[in-house]
């Protein structure tokens, strides 16, 4: 027989694992590219062009798609078991050097619009809570799992190491979150509630864990009152923009042009405003790749309001088919979870990460809708941010592998699985008389050969 023609089609068949996610990465990264372009000049430093950023997004995407395949061709899971019980200490490590204020020429915590965030590592920036967000979903798949099993050191009653192992990683986390931004830590909070929650965790445990983060938080905001602000600074930023109930728009209308009252209005309505005008100026079908006015005026539109300026350029059209890649991750991940079995590690590692990918694209949807405050959460795989491509790079690579270990998983099944009824027997019934019996004979030995 002749070989088959290799082709797109054979090269994508032969991918292994579940392709719909796949295509869904694929698309993520095309918009992503497209929209890096076109974007914004806010991106270009010195003498650069808009090729620049192109090129310079072109080698992150390089790097995410090899991390994406790096994480896909690991087919051990008892790896990635080892890597995530190292999750909490990694996040805590990087959050203490964060908090530190550290400042060596190796080494350097950089504090960006009154918050630190990032660390700098050999001329390196990594976006902290990028890292965190990752690490704390595998950390908890792991330490579920081994607490069901009964598999974790330490105290012998079960409350104890539910407490050193879950809830304490829990509570410190969120806490460390909070001096560099509330809604990181809320939303960072949320998705480990919900991972703690999938894997088992009953009512008083869930109790526990809200109230404790409630009592933190209050704590938070007592420092800061007592303080006079100089303490949990981001506290403050946090209760202005939920509870200022200023009419901006009025003060705009009513101030006069130029005067500093007018200024801090327009400021404070500039980005949001602007988002919504790229939304309805979008239209149906949308200006078209590199027809944006509002890119102008959002400074922040390749990070926090991307999904605004996809609208803005791509329409409603574009806007919905982004919605429908980001819901179809969701679906895909519930099939993936049931193709695990048993293993409750790979089903909440699975779902603890498309919950985040999901949870914080909606998130950054309805902040480009002005539903809710500013979170600064951005838009996953698509939006301007290299420790957050990378960071869901490998969120995508994880899930890839695990549904490659579980399809494998299924196909040897199918194998070692007998047989309901002989094929011949039934054969040998179906026939009848109808042919000879050493042709019975013959097609009964071919059925035994497959």
């Amino acid at each position: 027989m002749a070989a088959k023609k290799k082709s797109f089609w054979t090269f994508a068949d032969s991918l292994e694992g579940d392709k719909v996610v796949w295509i869904i990465v694929m698309m993520l990264v095309l918009f992503s590219i497209v929209c890096i372009f076109s974007s914004t000049s806010r991106l270009l430093e010195g003498g650069q062009t808009r090729l620049d950023i192109v090129r310079s997004q072109l080698i992150i995407v390089a790097l995410g798609m090899g991390s994406i395949i790096l994480c896909y061709n690991i087919k051990s899971i008892g790896f990635f078991r080892w890597c995530s019980k190292w999750g909490f200490l990694v996040s805590a490590a990087l959050l203490m050097l964060l908090l530190s204020k550290v400042s060596t020429p190796f080494i350097k915590s950089i504090e960006l619009n009154g918050a630190r965030r990032i660390i700098q590592v050999a001329g390196i920036q990594i976006h902290v809570f990028e890292v965190v967000k990752v690490a704390m979903v595998m950390y908890l798949a792991w330490a579920l799992d081994e607490l069901k099993h009964g598999n974790l050191k330490g105290p012998k009653k079960q409350i104890w190491k539910k407490i050193l192992y879950i809830y304490t990683p829990f509570l410190v986390t969120f806490m460390m979150v909070i001096p560099g931004s509330n809604t990181a830590a809320l939303f960072i909070g949320g998705i480990m509630f919900i991972v703690i929650l999938l894997g088992g965790g009953n009512a008083k445990d869930l109790g526990i864990l809200a109230v404790s983060g409630a009592a933190l938080l209050t704590l938070c905001v007592l420092a800061f009152k007592v303080s006079d602000g100089k303490v949990m600074g981001r506290i403050g930023t946090g209760i202005s923009r939920v509870f200022d109930d200023t009419d901006w728009e009025q003060q705009v209308l009513t101030s006069r042009k130029g005067s500093i009252p007018y200024q801090e209005a327009l400021d404070a309505i500039r980005q949001p405003y602007s988002a919504k005008i790229a939304v309805h100026e979008g239209g149906l079908i949308g200006k078209g790749p590199g027809q944006s006015t509002q890119r102008y005026v959002v400074p922040d539109i390749s990070e926090d309001y991307m999904f605004s300026f996809i609208i803005e350029e791509y329409g409603l059209l574009g806007g919905i088919l982004v919605i429908f890649l980001y819901v179809s991750l969701m679906a895909r991940a519930t099939i993936i979870v049931r193709n695990c079995g048993n293993d409750l590690y790979a089903k909440l590692s699975v779902a603890g990460l498309a919950i985040l990918i999901t949870g914080q694209a909606f998130l950054h949807m309805f902040v480009n809708a002005d539903i809710g405050p500013m979170t600064g959460q951005t838009l996953p795989l698509i939006s301007h941010g290299n420790s957050a491509f990378l960071c869901f790079s490998l969120a995508f690579g994880i899930i890839l592998s695990f549904s490659r270990i579980a399809s494998g998983k299924i196909d040897r099944e199918i194998k070692k699985a007998a047989p309901l009824v002989e094929m011949h027997e039934v054969t040998m019934q179906n026939m009848g008389n109808s042919g000879t019996e050493d042709e019975l004979l013959q097609e009964s030995q071919e059925y035994d050969n497959l």
